[in-house]
């Protein structure tokens, strides 16, 4: 009976391999991870920009070498004018814009804020659509704060150095005139060819400005790599200028990737700005209606020290400063002089009708 029962167990066991032999087993499903998105475009701003950020380096670096008075000789306050006058206020303008947003560029916080949202390819195609439709979205951008500050900070610098030099000019301007000075003697002179002057003064503001290609090298480079300027400034908080909101518009582009060699048309309309070349244009205007009435050396020397330097420091500084923070209209106007009150008149007199 143990023999039967043994070889029942075997027959079982048998039975059992078998059919676990012609069982099949589960498929294995393999889930497989979706790829991982496209690394986003590197940053890129395009050689335009830094073409005409270099223009406003370079000319602001040339003003600034005007001395802050004590010219020698009445050649010397003509050639102090040729310097200063030696700008378009468009490309100016354009320059000073473009500059900010390379400026914008050398803050990590800004860069780092903007491209963390370039990750998805959909919501960097969104970012820069609005961006391109409305430059304030720029503004709300994690960084703006940061990036706006090194901008106010930098374009401050070069108001202060500006407002020196023309306080020194418009100052020497009445100290020459002291009978104590011994430059008085030429000073009180009349200018030869004062229309011929004029005219000079005109052609050269109506000439090219051209890209210094030493500048431009160093911005294109700092701009792409997010350092090289050693710039310092503290986080301003909005509402910004537009000046200063159309930077960051370029700046936001560029650090998304879409600020490059074929986005040239985005990032120079986002360069003009309407209220900052309103300013350079009405200075030049004022320079030409100064010059006009302008007699003697000593007046050019206020000429140049009011309508070039001093109006460079004062559009720079609208640029950059919102209206609610600006100084009070009464310290923003320039003091009425015998020379501004006579450029006046002549401006004045020049548009009335003549007799019929």
């Amino acid at each position: 009976m143990r023999l039967g029962l043994s070889r029942g167990l075997i027959l079982v066991a048998a039975v059992a391999a078998v059919l676990s032999s012609c069982s099949k087993p589960e498929p294995v499903v393999i889930v497989e991870a979706p790829p991982p998105p496209p690394p986003p475009p590197p940053l890129a701003l395009n050689q335009g920009i830094a073409d005409a950020a270099s223009i406003y380096v370079a000319f602001i670096r040339d003003v600034s070498a005007i001395p802050a008075g004590g010219f020698q000789d009445a050649e010397s306050i003509q050639a102090a004018m040729r310097r200063g006058a030696a700008y378009d206020p468009a490309t100016l303008s354009r320059g000073m814009i473009a500059y900010g947003s390379i400026l914008a560029l050398q803050s990590p916080e800004f860069v780092q804020g903007v491209r963390s949202f370039a990750v998805d390819p959909t919501v960097r195609a969104e970012l820069v659509a609005n961006i391109s439709r409305d430059p304030t979205y720029a503004a709300t951008l994690p960084g703006a704060d940061a990036a706006a500050g090194l901008i106010v900070a930098t374009l401050n610098q070069d108001v202060a150095a500006l407002t020196a030099i023309a306080e020194g000019v418009e100052g020497d301007a009445y100290t020459i005139q002291e009978r104590r000075d011994p430059r008085r003697r030429w000073a009180i002179q009349p200018i030869a060819s004062r229309e011929t002057r004029l005219d000079s003064i005109k052609a050269i503001s109506a000439g090219q400005m051209l890209p210094s290609a030493e500048d431009s090298a160093r911005l294109f480079a700092a701009a792409n790599s997010g350092s090289g300027l050693s710039l310092s400034g503290s986080p301003t908080t909005g509402p910004y200028t537009p000046a200063v909101v159309h930077a960051l518009a370029i700046a936001a582009l560029a650090a998304l990737g879409a600020g490059g060699e074929d986005a040239r048309g985005n990032t120079e309309a986002l360069s003009i700005e309407a209220n900052a070349q309103f300013c350079l244009d009405m200075s030049k205007l004022n320079l030409f209606q100064c010059l006009a009435a302008s007699r003697p050396s000593y007046e050019d020397m206020f000429c140049i020290g009011r309508h070039i330097v001093r109006d460079l420091a004062t559009c720079t500084t609208e640029a950059v400063t919102p209206r609610s923070l600006a100084p009070a209209p009464d310290t923003m106007i320039a003091e009425i002089t015998p020379i501004a009150a006579e450029a006046t008149t002549a401006a004045l007199e020049a548009t009335e009708p003549g007799p019929n």
